[in-house]
């Protein structure tokens, strides 16, 4: 820990309150707290960990999940009494599988608004849907489609992708646009069942598209 970490304020009980933000998007991920030891192995590791109030004790973001956020940089504010970690985020930040722990809009918000601020883009959506379906996956719930695909195994859901494929091309050939918007629904979601079924991430597709734009220039 250098100099400008000794400065930060913790509180009465030892703590500072972390903002955890996608360094990429901006869009904030969680409000944690820190104390002096968890903010000495964030520095150090460079992946989040955090002081839970509840458990009175550490906790390494992504430890049991896989879900770790890599630190890109940090922060004081200008108090040192709040710190700002913004981060490469290996999947959902919350516990309940959404991207970002703010995703309960507040009663009378327009749903314009609603979308501005919480999982608005394709990108956030993928995300949503990729953590819905690795529950299912290790849950396995009855009466569920998707636990019937993934019971089903990996030649089922190949099936499932080839059909949709099919079913997308045809909309693309000759259907209306809104038939074209669902087959292509239908597709990304098998394939997100593949991706999860092999365990590939959505980091691995988004490294591998961001290598080949590097590629190209």
């Amino acid at each position: 820990m250098d100099a400008r970490t000794n400065e930060v304020k913790f509180d009465e009980r030892g703590l500072v309150p972390a903002i955890v933000q996608d360094a990429e998007t901006g869009e904030v991920l969680t409000l944690a707290y820190m104390n002096a030891e968890s903010l000495k192995r964030t520095l150090e590791s460079g992946e989040t960990w955090f002081w839970s109030r509840s458990r009175n004790a550490l906790w390494h973001k992504g430890e049991t999940s896989g879900h770790v956020q890599t630190v890109v940089a940090t922060r004081l504010d200008c108090d040192r009494d709040a710190v700002l970690v913004r981060v490469k985020p290996h999947g959902p930040a919350c516990h309940t599988g959404t991207r970002s722990c703010f995703h309960n809009p507040i009663a009378g918000e327009s749903l314009e608004s609603q979308r501005t601020i919480g999982t608005a883009g394709l990108d956030h959506t993928l995300d949503d849907l990729y953590a819905l379906l690795v529950s299912r996956y290790q849950e396995r719930p009855a009466d569920s489609y998707t636990t019937r695909l993934f019971n089903e195994g990996i030649e089922k859901i190949l099936a499932k992708v080839d059909e949709e494929s099919q079913e997308t091309i045809a909309a693309g050939r000759n259907e209306t646009d809104q038939r074209l918007v669902e087959e292509t629904s239908d597709l990304l979601y098998h394939l997100l069942v593949l991706l999860v079924q092999r365990g590939v991430t959505l980091n691995a597709i988004r490294d591998e598209l961001a290598r080949r734009r590097q590629k190209r220039k």
